[in-house]
């Protein structure tokens, strides 16, 4: 399919859930890709996952009582996020081990809350990976407005997340609220994990979170240049994902992962500074270089110095 074949499809009335997926799949793109950057500073990968999972619960609830799937499941995610962020304070159990005792759970409770639904098997494929035709109206807005949230929540507490992401001790000493910081923190992702789901499905959410925001940390030391990248990786690979998976009648969410993976594995390589082969080929000009650290030639001065006999 050439892509004016894919503009027409998405100004045809009807295919009208078409123009929604590629809303909110580029919103819920750029949300992730803001968000990952903090999950990605942070080494927070798991935690992402686990609030993937915990919002499980949340659209299993939603479903069976023919609610909003958005909300039943930022409700089960951040009830989650504060489960994990209150269990930690006790640091005898770590908070890796605490987020995989919840992550299991909330996920097993959506299994069985689902499964009393008539044809659940159906609705959790759906939910595990997403579909493109299932989106009403009213999710689109609340994508929309739950994007514009989280976005202004990131602009707002920037720097603070910052501090905490690089040393959580130095941002406690200097009188940041770091535990309810991280209930923030939690929160957003919770919200853009949610936001996600319904194009992307619950099992690749993660990948939508992190890998825009890994390839932008390949491309840029610096974390404003990063942050404008990430989204704009994310966005990206949310329109091509879903032009190819209409032109190829291929999975909406599993095309825009391997577009975004495929971004990522060519910043692993070429990235101007942290590219694999890139590292490579100045180190192979490095060694082409001339040697210039051998002994140079000495001044006719220098020489009858030496010739002459020591002064003490």
């Amino acid at each position: 399919m050439s892509i004016a074949d894919f503009l027409t499809d998405l100004f045809n009335p009807d295919l009208a859930f078409l123009p929604k997926a590629l809303a909110v799949a580029v919103m819920s793109s750029i949300v992730c890709g803001v968000v990952g950057c903090y999950v990605v500073l942070r080494g927070m990968a798991f935690i992402g996952d686990a609030v993937a999972h915990a919002v499980f619960p949340g659209l299993a609830v939603a479903f069976v009582l023919q609610g909003s799937l958005v909300l039943g499941g930022a409700v089960a995610g951040v009830a989650t996020a504060l489960l994990i962020a209150v269990f930690a304070q006790n640091r005898r159990v770590k908070e890796d081990s605490l987020i995989g005792v919840f992550l299991v759970a909330a996920f097993a409770l959506g299994i069985v809350i689902i499964s009393q639904a008539p044809g659940y098997a159906g609705s959790l494929q759906q939910f595990l990976f997403g579909s493109i035709t299932g989106i009403p109206d009213r999710d689109l807005y609340l994508v929309g407005g739950a994007g514009l949230v989280v976005l202004g929540l990131v602009f707002a507490l920037h720097k603070e997340f910052v501090a905490v992401c690089l040393d959580r001790e130095m941002a406690r000493s200097m009188g940041l609220p770091v535990f309810w910081l991280d209930i923030v923190l939690y929160t957003l992702v919770t919200l853009a994990v949610v936001i996600s789901l319904q194009t992307i499905g619950n099992v690749l959410v993660l990948a939508l979170l992190i890998t825009p925001a890994a390839a932008a940390r390949l491309l840029t030391d610096r974390l404003g240049v990063m942050m404008l990248l990430a989204p704009v990786i994310g966005g990206t690979s949310a329109i091509v994902g879903l032009y190819l998976s209409w032109s190829y009648d291929t999975p909406v969410g599993g095309t825009i992962v391997l577009v975004a993976t495929a971004v990522f594995l060519t910043a692993w390589l070429f990235a101007p500074r942290h590219g694999l082969l890139t590292r490579r080929w100045r180190r192979a000009r490095a060694d082409q270089r001339p040697d210039d650290t051998g002994p140079k030639p000495r001044s006719a001065a220098a020489g009858a110095q030496e010739a002459s006999p020591a002064v003490r």
